[in-house]
């Protein structure tokens, strides 16, 4: 999880400016204005506890909870804590007429910090959109006869820079999203303001949904995530105008990771099941069913997990006449290895999660170095688990090397997590010097 704001809880408190002792203090008053007389135990510590996901609120406590945020008690019964506290974004809809309008309010987002590590969209909303994705025809490819003239020049331009900049190797892409930020709106002023036919209209849209994808990365690799949901929301709209399915999919496929990452695992499963649904390329079935596999192991559903695994590993194996989308095309026996330990980890399983982890990383292509500080971590948690502290210790301390080198700050809190783990081993040499590096970076 990244710094600051955590929790939907931690998020409605701030829009309020209530510290965690005022929440505690207005549930005593919710408890006590109940007709049945209510009495509460809660205090600053149990807040601390719900908003850093080690606790969750009893039943009676939701309610006073809700009745302190005055939310309606039947927001209560239709959808789940914490996802009917005050606060939760909507995503724009799909749809021609709202195109434009949520790559401005992406670009909006991208500006604003204060919200930078909230999860943009509940379980509820991204199920939703997934659905309507997966129902909606999209309109034929809008055409503009207003303002001047859009040069198809132009458009091949941005299209080839867009494709270099986009496969630059890690380490030079941190320097890059200025860039792309820049030629996400000049594409955003084309579609609104300029003149251009319908297949011109199609790729200009092609090409929004591609920067915007790209630019919500960026965002996701600096903790940014409510700008990279909102970047993936204006993506997943374009891609639609331009009724691409396959990079929808892959935009889907992006909210379930981030949901994953801020251990929002149950948001993951809708998006993944409907982009399985409407995707056939093996490369992007196994990538969809791989991360799937991720949500149902960190939701311990072993069965759902395995079966997905299985599922992943034959779709990689399958070959195809056609390339695989660009947005998956980076997928290998490597990554699978990787995450099929991680699901063993989550599920319990330490060694067959250090075996299959150990196998990834051999197999990772250097040109992967932001994967590889990640899957380093993963390794190093392994070996935790395994109580193979000076192994972890070293492999720590490289993946925080690798991830300051090449500006991945995802990959730095990812690595900071670690503390708790390392925390019962401080007597070992190195270890309290790694903890001092991790809480200082």
């Amino acid at each position: 999880m990244d710094d600051q704001i955590r929790h939907p809880l931690a998020y409605a408190r701030a829009l309020r400016g209530w510290s965690q002792s005022d929440l505690a203090a207005r549930i005593h008053r919710a408890a006590r204005n109940r007709p049945e007389g209510l009495r509460s135990g809660t205090d600053k510590a149990a807040v601390s506890k719900w908003e850093t996901w080690r606790k969750t609120p009893s039943a009676e406590s939701r309610l006073l909870i809700a009745e302190a945020f005055e939310v309606p008690l039947g927001d209560l019964e239709a959808v789940d804590w914490p996802h009917w506290l005050p606060g939760q974004e909507q995503p724009v809809p799909l749809g021609p007429a709202f195109t434009v309008h949520a790559l401005r309010d992406a670009q909006r987002a991208a500006m604003d910090h204060r919200r930078r590590t909230f999860m943009t969209f509940s379980a509820l909303a991204l199920a939703g959109l997934s659905t309507q994705w997966a129902t909606l025809e999209p309109d034929p490819p809008a055409t503009s006869w207003n303002g001047a003239r859009v040069d198809a020049e132009l458009v091949d331009w941005l299209e080839d820079t867009t494709t270099q900049l986009t496969n630059l190797p890690t380490e030079q892409r941190q320097h890059t999203a200025k860039l792309m930020d820049a030629h996400l709106e000049t594409v955003t002023d084309l579609l609104e303001h300029g003149r251009y036919t319908e297949p011109l209209g199609r790729r200009l849209h092609l090409l929004a949904a591609t920067l915007a994808s790209t630019c919500g990365w960026h965002r996701f690799d600096q903790g940014h995530h409510y700008a990279a949901g909102k970047l993936w929301n204006a993506a997943l709209t374009n891609a639609h105008a331009a009724r691409d399915r396959d990079l929808g999919a892959g935009i889907l496929s992006d909210f379930a990771y981030q949901s994953i990452w801020l251990t929002r695992p149950d948001a993951a499963v809708e998006p993944l099941s409907q982009a399985l649904i409407h995707t056939r390329h093996p490369t992007a079935r196994s990538l969809l069913h791989l991360r799937r596999a991720r949500a149902h192991a960190a939701l311990g559903e072993s069965s759902d997990c395995h079966r997905d695994l299985a599922a992943a590993e034959t779709a990689l194996l399958t070959d195809s006449p056609d390339p695989a989308p660009e947005w998956c095309r980076w997928m290998s026996t490597a990554d699978l290895a990787v995450d099929s330990g991680q699901c063993m980890l989550d599920l319990g399983r330490t060694d067959q999660a250090h075996t299959r982890i150990d196998e990834g990383l051999s197999l990772l292509p250097r040109s992967r170095d932001k994967t590889r500080g990640i899957f380093l971590t993963y390794e190093a948690r392994s070996l935790l688990r395994a109580r193979e502290v000076e192994q972890a210790l070293t492999v720590t301390n490289q993946s925080l090397d690798l991830a300051t080198r090449i500006g991945a700050a995802r990959c730095i809190t990812l690595a900071r997590e670690l503390v708790p783990e390392f925390r019962p081993y401080r007597q070992v040499d190195g270890v309290a010097d790694l903890m001092d590096r991790l809480r200082a970076s």
